[in-house]
């Protein structure tokens, strides 16, 4: 880690200018969430392995701005060249900056792997001590990263209509019609799910993510898809030609980016225009501004996301013809057509059949081997410790048997993230990511929380259930039962159209608040059908964005509240949840209302509940869900399966 800092200084000190710092975010050109393996450059530098941070480098310092979840996970990863800076307690990195970097410093940054937003919001803040933002021409930590993995070259898959409900025809419509409202002629999409959404297609560029590395532009005649050639087939190829949709290298958005902006970009000039156009700055400003175009044209915009385009590509627009807006597919994608709702409550119909298979091997081996009481505090194993001499069940080896059981299902094409599989103190940690030679063994006499979903072709899936095979301790259940209160208040709301999830977030947490306790993360996101599994524009969340998209029917939506005792225990409870019109007596204001339905099945722990903390709806609501789970799983599973699952699921009663 030394020489690495060591190396990316040498290169800081010789640049033109010469850096003061340098920023290294997690994200890649698309701004993604998971990224690929040549991708974690911020990884790479600080050995620090969450997906989400944002590393600085300078001269004589490094520091590591990371949220809630990893706050645990950066202490043990990061050495101690490194300093943890915490999101929301500490400075944020512009400001830090500002105020410990001298006047007049250079901040380098790849425009490519920084958003507009960001790159804006940083360029203000600099300008204050007189700071600049310097755009580096390379990213450096790629000249420093020798072994840096290879591109992925895995091909483009096409998903059908079966699963995707909507055409491509009728997409670019719907995306055709926003822009002319909007009075654009052209759109950059830069985010990986929405080129896949929109273009019906599919990758494996990304670990647990199906998408593609891609970037479209859709003008008001014109649909291109930039992508590495090699990934597509003849069949593919036909697809996409099918559609109207003109295959471009990937490295010739950067081209086609300056050719949309001077209003020569289409299916035919495309080509012809990029042996002509000049890519130097200057350049662009002669033909953005030039006198020649019509009062019309002058007025015609690019519609860029400024939250999800890099700043690469905006440099090379004329800022004045730009609406920066948030990118209408977005919102299109998150609401589910009825081909995807229907696949979505299949895929989580079979995802919770294999939950429950493995929960119903697990308790069978923590009886057999650790002579555990059981998942049932009443049973106790006749072959009590037997086999704990030469057997061992570790967090990665049971995670292992999870997937197995989901890849067993019909349709499954992988996980949609890595397994949080952790006991006791690592259940503490929020995004615990286990590794094989390190991770712990299960304990029967510790909390075992196990946060998993999968990826099949008609949706994404997204479960936590956290359970004990011991005896769990009073203050166990008690902070169990009330993040189990929190989660069904959320999952039963009822409330006007127009509500967005900052209002919602609230009722995860009160049955937590009343004993002072909380957790440091949003309480629910949106999932994709067959794509991200974390999905906006919506969330349900005390962080302010979760203000800016209210939540509407046909939305998906997880419900995940938790709580943790860092270096004890952790508990998350999450099911995925559909936004659906709500069965209201009344209808004030005539808003109309809106409730959620569950879609998520497997069983809640009986003992790990303090039945005295439930009130009486609670349980109707508990013996209801479980009545459900009972019917809907009993066609995929065997009868020693039922068998567990009817006892795990027999009614509480008071």
């Amino acid at each position: 880690m030394a020489d690495i800092l060591t190396s990316l200084r040498s290169l800081m000190a010789s640049h033109s200018p010469p850096l003061d710092a340098l920023v290294v975010p997690s994200e890649d050109y698309h701004q993604s969430e998971y990224v690929s393996a040549r991708d974690k450059r911020r990884e790479f530098v600080s050995g620090f392995t969450g997906s989400a941070g944002l590393a600085l480098v300078s001269m004589n310092d490094a520091r590591l701005w990371t949220d809630g979840r990893y706050f645990l996970q950066a202490e043990q990863e990061l050495s101690d060249q490194w300093k943890l800076m915490r999101i929301g307690e500490d400075p944020p990195v512009d400001a830090w900056t500002a105020d410990n970097l001298p006047a007049h410093a250079a901040v380098g940054i790849d425009p490519w792997c920084i958003s507009v937003d960001t790159a804006q919001k940083w360029e203000c803040a600099f300008a204050e001590k007189q700071q600049k933002l310097i755009q580096t021409a390379t990213n450096l930590v790629d000249e420093v990263w020798k072994n840096r993995p290879p591109a992925e070259t895995n091909p483009l898959i096409v998903h059908p209509l079966e699963y995707t409900g909507r055409s491509v025809a009728d997409k670019l419509k719907d995306l055709r019609e926003k822009l002319k409202n909007e009075k654009a002629r052209g759109m950059i999409v830069t985010t990986l799910d929405e080129v896949a959404w929109l273009y019906n297609i599919r990758g494996n560029d990304v670990s647990y993510c199906p998408v593609v590395h891609a970037f479209a532009i859709v003008t008001s005649n014109s649909a291109f898809l930039y992508v590495d050639k090699r990934k597509v087939s003849s069949e593919a190829h036909s697809y996409i030609k099918e559609n109207g949709i003109e295959v471009r290298e990937y490295t010739a958005v950067s081209s086609d980016v300056l050719l949309l902006a001077s209003n020569q970009l289409d299916s035919t000039s495309a080509v012809k225009g990029n042996q002509s156009i000049k890519t130097n700055s200057s350049e662009i400003d002669i033909v953005g501004n030039g006198t020649a175009e019509s009062e019309e044209n002058k007025a015609d915009l690019i519609w860029v996301d400024p939250g999800s385009c890099c700043y690469a590509l905006y440099s090379k627009l004329n800022s004045e013809k730009v609406l920066l807006k948030q990118s209408p597919l977005a919102l299109a994608k998150a609401l589910k057509n009825p081909v995807e709702l229907d696949g979505l409550k299949k895929a989580h119909i079979r995802d919770g059949a294999a939950v429950v298979q493995y929960l119903v091997w697990l308790d069978k081996q923590m009886q057999e081997i650790y002579g555990a009481s059981g998942y049932f505090l009443e049973f106790k194993s006749e072959n009590k410790g037997k086999d704990s001499e030469t057997r061992k069940l570790t967090e990665v080896t049971v995670s292992d048997k999870l997937e197995g059981f989901r890849a067993s299902k019909e349709l499954f094409r992988g996980l949609s993230f890595p397994t949080i599989s952790s006991v006791g103190p690592n259940a503490a940690i929020i995004h615990y990511s286990p590794k094989a030679e390190t991770c712990s063994e299960l304990d029967p006499n510790s909390i075992y929380l196990c946060d998993s979903g999968a990826q099949y072709l008609d949706g994404t899936t997204d479960i936590t259930r956290t359970v004990h095979f011991g005896k769990p301790s009073e203050h166990e259940r008690a902070c169990y039962t009330a993040v189990l209160k929190g989660h069904i208040a959320l999952g039963n709301a009822r409330f006007p159209n127009g509500t967005n999830g900052h209002a919602l977030d609230i009722l995860a947490r009160i049955p937590l608040w009343k004993d002072g306790l909380d957790y440091r993360h949003g309480t629910g996101h949106g999932i994709g059908s067959y794509l991200n599994v974390h999905e906006g524009p919506h969330l349900i969340s005390f962080r302010p964005q979760a203000r800016n998209v209210p939540l509407q029917a046909s939305m998906t939506v997880t419900d995940e509240p938790g709580y943790y005792e860092d270096g004890n225990f952790g508990i998350r409870l999450e099911n995925v949840l559909i936004v659906k019109e709500g069965n209201t007596k009344f209808n004030f204001g005539e808003k109309g209302y809106l409730s959620f339905e569950h879609i998520t099945w497997a069983p809640y722990q009986s003992k790990l509940i303090d039945v005295g903390l439930l009130m009486p709806d609670e349980i109707d609501w508990l013996n209801n869900y479980h009545s459900t789970c009972r019917d809907i799983l009993a066609p995929y599973l065997d009868d020693s399966e039922n068998a567990w699952l009817n006892k795990a699921t027999e009614p509480i009663k008071v």
